[in-house]
């Protein structure tokens, strides 16, 4: 989350807000325990990250789950974080808050985010410990947008998880809930990346 968070406001206040906000075409906004906080716009390499997520994630689920974009916002009821990943799957009978949008998902099976310096922290940290307390998640995948490194942390049981990392292009990321491999060369295709990691 960034600096300058709003005067408290409410949830309800919250959504009304994000709602004429992506009426006007503004950017999106974390809100967590009735603070608002700005999200940041996006570079090159993220954009081509999530692009390759989205695309390897759709062609390999079938029609059992859904992939969404950062536009689909997630709500984590058991701590009152409202805020959008960079990539959401959803599988099964999809939940929604109980309103007349279904613009809000209560129930996601894997969140991606795409890290860069400034967010790694948050990402690793602060953002895991909120999204551990969604029942239904499977996997949290952290993509890091500055070199070669994907962490994919699965849940093995009610509150523990496995944490494996991915470095080499010739990996195969598995998220075992959907049954599926991505290759690190297919999540990093086309992306550039400083000349240590090498051209992709």
């Amino acid at each position: 989350m960034s600096a300058q968070p709003q005067p408290y406001i409410t949830p309800e206040e919250y959504l009304a807000a994000e709602r004429a906000a992506h009426r006007d075409i503004a950017g999106k906004h974390e809100y967590f325990q009735g603070e608002v906080y700005a999200m940041g716009g996006a570079s090159r390499q993220h954009n081509l990250l999530v692009t390759n997520l989205i695309v390897g994630l759709d062609t390999r689920i079938g029609d059992a789950c859904n992939v969404y974009p950062s536009d689909m916002r997630v709500h984590v009821a058991s701590n009152g974080l409202y805020t959008y990943p960079d990539v959401v799957v959803a599988c099964g009978d999809e939940e929604f808050l109980p309103d007349a949008y279904l613009d809000t998902l209560l129930n996601p099976v894997v969140l991606v985010e795409v890290s860069s310096r400034s967010t790694a922290q948050y990402d690793q940290e602060g953002k895991f410990l909120l999204y551990r307390n969604i029942s239904s998640l499977r996997h949290y995948l952290l993509v890091d947008s500055q070199r070669v490194r994907i962490l994919c942390i699965t849940r093995l049981e009610a509150d523990t998880w496995n944490f494996r990392e991915y470095s080499q292009l010739t990996d195969q990321v598995l998220l075992s809930a959907l049954e599926v491999e991505i290759p690190v060369s297919e999540i990093y295709r086309k992306v550039p990346l400083p000349a240590a990691n090498g051209a992709l």
